[in-house]
C-alpha cells in the first residue's frame, strides 16, 4: 500500500502550520551578557568617588572597617545561597592558599583605605593615576616576582612610565605616593589572588573573615570613645554606611560573571573604563587643578598604556596564529 503524500513541514521535521522559532544564538547572547556585565563593574567602581564623600564625616578608617564588616555579611549571605561553602572551606585546609589570602588581605586594606581617604581629601585624579599605572606595575612585577622576559614593546612603555612619573613628581613638589601605593597595592593583590588560584566570591570572603576582627575592634574603641560616626548622624547616614557591602559585593558579582563569559583580553581592556572615570569625575566634577605639568604626566602614562595594550594585542595575534598553523599539521 502507498505511503499517503507527506507535506513539506511534515519532510522538515515540524508540524504544519508551526511557525520556526528563532535560531540559537546562546553563545553570542553570553558574550553580549559577559560584555555588558563588565562594563557594569568598571563603571561602579568608577563612579566610586561619588560615593565615598556622602559617608563623611565619617574618617577613612572607620568607613573601611564598615566596608569590611558589611561585605563580610553580604559575602557571607552570598556564599550561602551559591553553596560555596565547601570552597571556602578548602582554603582553610590548603595552607599555601591559606598564608597567600592572608597577604591579599593586608594588601586590600591598604588599598581600599588608601583610596578611601584619597577620595574624600581632593586626590581624585591622582587616584585615577593609580589605576592608570597598575596594568604596567603588574608587568614589572612579572620581571621581579615571576621572572618573566620582557619584549621591546614592553621596555618601551615602562620607560615612558618611569618619566611619566618623574615629570609628575616635579609637578606634584613630591611623590605621586598616593597613585604609586594604589598602583602597588593592588598590583601586588592581583599577583597574590593569582598565585592562590581560588574564585573571586570565595576569595574576598575569606580575606574579609580574616579582617573583620581588627574591623570590629576598632569600630568597638571608636564606640568607647565616643567618635563612632555611625548612628550619630541620622539613619540616612546609618544605611549608607551599612550600604557598603552591597556596594563592594555588587560591582564583584558582575566582575565575576564577566570573567566567565568573555576572553581575558576583552577583560583587560575593560579595566581602563574605571580610571577614565575617575580621572573625568575628578577634573570635571570635583574640579581638581590639571596645571600643564600634570596633562604631560597623564599623557605619558596613556601613551604607555597605549603602547604596551598594542604589543599585547599584536602578540596574542601571534601566539593565535601559531596555535592555528601547528593545529593544521
Amino acid at each position: 500500500m502507498p505511503h499517503p503524500r507527506r507535506s513539506g513541514a511534515a519532510i522538515r521535521g515540524r508540524r504544519p502550520g508551526r511557525r520556526p522559532g528563532p535560531p540559537y544564538a546562546g553563545p553570542v547572547s553570553e558574550s553580549r551578557r559577559g560584555f555588558l556585565l563588565g562594563v557594569a563593574a568598571y563603571t561602579m567602581w568608577g563612579a566610586f568617588p561619588l560615593y565615598w564623600p556622602l559617608l563623611k564625616p565619617a574618617s577613612a578608617p572607620e568607613i573601611l572597617a564598615h566596608r569590611v564588616l558589611w561585605s563580610c555579611l553580604v559575602l557571607g549571605l552570598l556564599v550561602v545561597a551559591a553553596r560555596r561553602g565547601p570552597h571556602l572551606r578548602r582554603i582553610i585546609q590548603h595552607r599555601r592558599s591559606l598564608l597567600l589570602l592572608t597577604g591579599a588581605a593586608a594588601l586590600i586594606s591598604v588599598n581600599w583605605l588608601t583610596y578611601i581617604w584619597a577620595v574624600n581629601n581632593d586626590r581624585v585624579v591622582e587616584s585615577s593615576l593609580g589605576y592608570f599605572i597598575n596594568p604596567l606595575v603588574s608587568v614589572l612585577m612579572g620581571i621581579i616576582v615571576l621572572g618573566e622576559r620582557l619584549r621591546r614593546g614592553q621596555w618601551i612603555a615602562l620607560g615612558i612610565a618611569v618619566a611619566a612619573v618623574a615629570v609628575l613628581t616635579v609637578d606634584y613638589g613630591r611623590l605621586p605616593w598616593v597613585a604609586l601605593v594604589l598602583a602597588g597595592s593592588f598590583g601586588s593583590y592581583g599577583l597574590t589572588k593569582k598565585l592562590a588560584g581560588v574564585g573571586a566570591v570565595e576569595s574576598l570572603s575569606f580575606e574579609t573573615i580574616l579582617i573583620a576582627p581588627l574591623a570590629t575592634a576598632y569600630v568597638g574603641w571608636l564606640l568607647a570613645h565616643g567618635e563612632l560616626s555611625f548612628g550619630s548622624h541620622g539613619s540616612g547616614h546609618a544605611l549608607l554606611l551599612a550600604s557598603t557591602g552591597l556596594v563592594t559585593a555588587i560591582p564583584l558579582i558582575c566582575f565575576s560573571a564577566a570573567a566567565t563569559r568573555i576572553p581575558l583580553v576583552t577583560l583587560g581592556l575593560l579595566q581602563y573604563l574605571a580610571p577614565v572615570f575617575q580621572f573625568g569625575l575628578g577634573v570635571l566634577w570635583f574640579h581638581e587643578p590639571m596645571p600643564a605639568g600634570r596633562w604631560v604626566g597623564f599623557a605619558l602614562v596613556w601613551l604607555a598604556l597605549a603602547l604596551i595594550t598594542t604589543e599585547a594585542l599584536r602578540h596574542r595575534g601571534q601566539q593565535l596564529r601559531l596555535m592555528a598553523d601547528a593545529s593544521a599539521l
